[in-house]
């Protein structure tokens, strides 16, 4: 703890402890003279230096929004703001202390919250921003970090720093900053600049939807100006593409919160909240299980899926059939009119052309690649016949087909290097017992010299006469 932290009092509240801090506050644990609870202190302190005054101004502005849009709200979806209280150097707001954990949390793969849940926390955000919007309030900056939730599920929408009050009538009287919210849960009209209403917070929490039920984003990009182009341009994956848990029901609730068109998105938290309640009744709480994380951890050893994200393992899991096959059994037969294709996890095979063997695979090796790759004649170019028990991921054209767009590129472009690395073997291996190559009669590449021709010499410029 720094000595700036070392605090006793904020004002008349007394310091408990540090609960978190962020790029430009801190939250402390304090007590307040007279009250039975504690409270929660978000304390930031202004830079004097005359190159951060507009950065202060911007921190003052921001504090002056949370602290007057809370005493419009009163929501018990919405954290409780006490007091705000500036000062020449600080400033501080004193809200209900919440004992809970942000949504952050359950947004990857091996942390999702079951179905059922994350239904009943997205239903209570709904009709939580349907409440702010009654009362004049935008969000702007709905994403799993600002939404709180404990065990029982209690939900609690904090930070509104970044709200705009739509009852402001013009935009220099409003809250309006460039430049808010978070890139990847923003609006396509946040994004391009246009006037907001209650329908971008509700695209924002369709975002946080799609991360609680898949562990990832709708759009994923290298870097932030293709990530935005995808937000306004690209359609979304469904998320029952990616988890096999989530009912087609929920792709439509997806698909209508991140419309791109305004007109077809949700008109409010009340009709989201609605569609959300129809599949709540859809999903029985006793059938959610923990993922079994057995097979995701045999496929992360396997050199073929070596590059794979931990995310698209999940999927090609979802995708492929896993089956176990005892020895001496025909896997694929030459010109077959098929083009499924698959990866050995374990044991080995043999690989024959014309009753001649080819090759031996095993654990990590792909089989099947060139018909799949060939789809104009997808053919087999050779018989594999299982050498001992062999574990094997199936995968089929449809399925694959199915698969998000990142996950099947990555397909495409394993399969093509093994491709090229075993035509480069046959090349080697037929130059073994191949006849004695042509000798040139120059050893030499043929390379073609160029001679620069030499510049003209620019003509002599006569020199003015001095009539002096």
């Amino acid at each position: 703890m720094s000595q700036a932290d070392k605090i006793e009092y904020i004002g008349k509240y007394h310091v408990i402890q540090i609960l978190g801090r962020g790029a430009t506050a801190t939250v402390y644990l304090a007590e307040e003279p007279g009250r039975a609870e504690p409270v929660a202190i978000k304390l930031v302190r202004f830079s004097g230096g005359a190159d951060e005054a507009q950065w202060t101004r911007r921190l003052k502005k921001l504090f002056a929004t949370e602290g007057a849009m809370a005493k419009k709200l009163d929501h018990p979806n919405i954290i409780r703001i006490h007091d705000t209280v500036f000062e020449e150097d600080q400033a501080y707001i004193v809200m209900e202390h919440v004992t809970g954990r942000e949504l952050s949390n359950f947004c990857s793969f091996d942390t999702l919250l079951p179905l059922h849940r994350v239904v009943g926390i997205v239903f209570k955000c709904c009709l939580a921003l349907d409440y702010a919007f009654k009362q004049g309030v935008i969000h702007r900056d709905i994403k799993p970090a600002n939404i709180l939730v404990d065990d029982e599920d209690n939900v609690k929408i904090m930070d509104f720093g970044l709200a705009l009050n739509t009852a402001k009538k013009s935009e220099s009287d409003s809250t309006f900053i460039m430049g808010v919210g978070s890139p990847a849960y923003m609006s396509p009209e946040q994004i391009k600049g246009y006037p907001l209403n209650q329908k971008t917070d509700l695209y924002s929490l369709g975002v946080v939807l799609f991360n609680l039920l898949t562990g990832r984003l709708p759009f994923r990009a290298a870097n932030t100006a293709q990530l935005v182009y995808k937000i306004v341009n690209a359609d979304p994956p469904m998320p029952s593409q990616i988890n096999p848990n989530v009912p087609v029901s929920m792709d439509n609730i997806i698909r209508r919160a991140l419309e791109k068109d305004l007109y077809s998105r949700y008109r409010n938290g009340a009709e989201m909240a609605q569609d959300l309640s129809a599949v709540r009744y859809q999903v029985v709480d006793d059938n959610w299980v923990a993922l079994d994380t057995s097979r995701l951890d045999i496929l992360k050893k396997l050199e073929f899926f070596r590059g794979f994200e931990e995310l698209e393992l999940w999927e090609v899991l979802r995708i492929s059939t896993w089956r176990e096959i005892p020895a001496e059994v025909l896997l694929m037969r030459e010109g077959d009119e098929e083009s499924g294709f698959g990866i050995i996890v374990e044991g080995e095979v043999e690989v024959s052309m014309e009753d001649r063997v080819i090759s031996r695979l095993g654990a990590g090796e792909v089989i099947g690649e060139m018909a799949y790759l060939s789809q104009d004649v997808p053919k087999r170019s050779a018989s594999i016949v299982t050498l001992t028990p062999i574990v094997y991921l199936d995968i089929n054209n449809s399925a694959l087909a199915l698969a998000t767009e990142e996950c099947f590129q990555r397909f495409q472009k394993k399969l093509v290097a093994t491709a090229v690395k075993r035509l480069a073997a046959a090349d080697h291996s037929l130059a073994l017992h191949g006849e004695q190559a042509h000798k040139p009669a120059m050893s030499d590449r043929l390379e073609i010299e160029l001679e620069l021709e030499p510049l003209a010499e620019p003509p002599a410029t006569a020199k003015p006469k001095n009539n002096a």
